[in-house]
Formats: structure tokens, sequence, C-alpha cells
């Protein structure tokens, strides 16, 4: 099964000049905890609810801080034609519940670990990558 299959193509983004106070509201409502910050249609970060916590909040407590200033840049990507039991591997390899999906440097989708538990012939691989991802991987 590949990636397309699975993936949530309705996804909300945020800008690198947006507020992180923008950020969480969008997770708030659409009970996510990433949301992909773009510049035109390029991923350029992810922003996550601990990114929001930890290097904003903790550290400035400034609800207008940019989300420049707390994203992740260092994005692990999927492929719409990527196998899911790739993706699987890809998340409990860099620990990470979610990726975006991008074809031709463009946001198209976002896939998320329960994406692999829905389909039951993926449990077992779910399963692992969360342990994977919680527990950290040993080399």
């Amino acid at each position: 099964m590949k990636v397309k299959q699975i993936m949530t193509t309705d996804v909300s983004t945020v800008t690198p000049n947006d507020t992180i106070t923008k950020a969480a509201s969008i997770m708030n409502q659409l009970n996510v905890g990433s949301v992909p910050v773009i510049d035109g249609n390029r991923v350029v970060g992810i922003v996550t609810d601990r990114d929001i916590t930890l290097r904003g909040v903790a550290k400035s407590g400034n609800p207008n801080q940019k989300i420049s200033e707390v994203m992740t840049t260092d994005v692990k990507y999927a492929t719409p034609d990527m196998d899911v039991h790739a993706v699987a591997d890809l998340m409990a390899e860099n620990q990470v519940r979610r990726l975006p999906v991008i074809d031709n440097d463009k946001l198209v989708g976002i896939v998320a670990i329960g994406d692999l538990a829905v389909e039951n012939i993926f449990e077992n691989e779910a399963g692992e990558a969360l342990h994977n991802i919680s527990m950290g991987v040993r080399h």
C-alpha cells in the first residue's frame, strides 16, 4: 500500500512569520500535534506542540513569538508513492509520529502513525514504529 492511499490531503499550515499562538490554535482546532510550515508551497519546517512548549513558552513566554524561532527545520518527509512499510521505518528511525508528504517540492498531504494503525494489515508495523519512536531506536 502507498502513502497516497492513507494520507490526509486537507492539511492546515502556517508560515515562518505566523505566531506560535496561531499554530497552537490550529493544533487545538484540529486535535493534532504538529503543523507544517510553508513558504509558498515549499515546506521549510514543521512546528510541534513540543516545539511551542519548550522553545517558545518555556524560553520566552511570548505568545507572539514567530514560528521561525521555534520550528524544526530538519524535516523528514514522505512521498505519495512511498510504501507504508518504508514510512513506518522512517518514522521509527527519526522518532517522529507525523511526516509531511511532498511531491515535486510541494506539500500534498501528511501521514501520521495513526493512519498506519487504521489499516489492520499495518497494525504490527505501526505498533513497532510507535514503540521505536517512544523508546528510541537502539543500533
